[in-house]
């Protein structure tokens, strides 16, 4: 009886805790991909601009514009990166897709507040 009272207590747990929504919103932006590269990749392996570009096969340009944040990253940079630091390519995807969200939730919080969530028939 008590093993089943247990058990129950313990689905029940399980359900709620699956339900949780996380809605609170996020102050502090994601890192950029070009940060990580910047400040931790690129310092571990004593690469500079030029030479991740060399290693890379892309010109310096591409990689300082990824470095200053100004250009996002693409999933042929994803697949190089990964291919020359061993990771996968959807670490630097995600990396750049959270950036992304995050800018595009705090420039469009107000169009995003006024649309009304539909409810099924």
């Amino acid at each position: 009886m008590a093993m089943r009272m247990m058990l129950k207590l313990l689905i029940t747990i399980k359900e709620n805790f699956m339900s949780i929504e996380n809605k609170e919103v996020r102050e502090i932006p994601p890192t950029h991909p070009g940060e990580m590269l910047r400040e931790d990749f690129m310092p571990d392996y004593g690469l500079t601009t030029a030479a991740l570009a060399e290693a890379l096969g892309v010109s310096r340009q591409t990689i300082n514009e990824i470095l200053r944040e100004r250009r996002a990253m693409s999933p042929a940079m994803a697949l190089r990166l990964s291919r020359l630091f061993g990771n996968t390519p959807e670490f630097w995807l995600n990396a750049q897709r959270a950036y992304d969200l995050w800018q595009a939730q705090k420039s469009y919080q107000r169009d995003i507040k006024r649309i009304k969530p539909l409810r099924a028939a």
